[in-house]
């Protein structure tokens, strides 16, 4: 009985060992380059911004894994103002991306559903600036799709695409926005602990 029951400990130790093996924790930062679709964009151009946050890889074979990410993620537009002052949309989120990864030795591609959460919503022009919370939606569903390249077993470069499904903007009756929904490249560097 005394064999059996450290076989069954041993056992169990070396099943966590290999799960422990196939998670790995990281880091991720880089720049945004974004933008707004839809209705009356035709005239909105780039803006530029940065997401920082961290993330779990989920090692579901030597080639895919699943990676779900917490990122604070600056996103929205600019555009001519009146004057010579250029108008800047403002929209900070809690990006929240869950990528399938297939692994391809160095290369990788990514894609997956994210939900972001609303932080900041503000208009600038000049040294004017409106908080247009009140506006906007606070959630915002969308899709990432990407690919990268794994530089070593713990640093990697990756270019997302992020697609907004939602409207950006509430439907409201002081002023119609139309179907206006975000548009985000990113270009990353990530770093994990851990590894498989």
């Amino acid at each position: 009985m005394k064999k059996l029951l450290l076989f069954v400990v041993a056992l169990f130790t070396i099943s966590f060992a290999q799960a422990q093996g196939g998670i790995k924790l990281g880091l991720k930062a880089g720049g945004n380059l974004s933008n707004i679709t839809g209705d009356d964009t035709e005239d909105s151009k780039n803006k530029f911004g940065f997401h920082v946050g961290g993330f779990v890889d989920f090692g579901v074979s030597d080639m895919v894994s699943i990676r779900p990410e917490v990122l604070y993620s600056m996103k929205g537009a600019t555009g001519e103002g009146d004057g010579d002052s250029d108008m800047s949309l403002n929209l900070n989120y809690i990006d929240v991306p869950i990528m399938a990864r297939i692994n391809a030795d160095k290369l990788f591609f990514e894609f997956g559903p994210t939900i972001s959460f609303l932080v900041k919503s503000e208009a600038e022009m000049g040294d004017l600036s409106v908080d247009f919370k009140d506006y906007t939606n606070t959630v915002d569903f969308g899709y990432a799709a990407g690919l990268g390249y794994n530089i070593s077993d713990n640093i990697g470069l990756g270019l997302r695409y992020n697609g907004g499904l939602s409207k950006v903007f509430k439907d409201n009756e002081d002023a119609d926005f139309g179907d206006v929904r975000n548009s985000v490249f990113q270009l990353s560097l990530s770093f994990s602990l851990g590894g498989r």
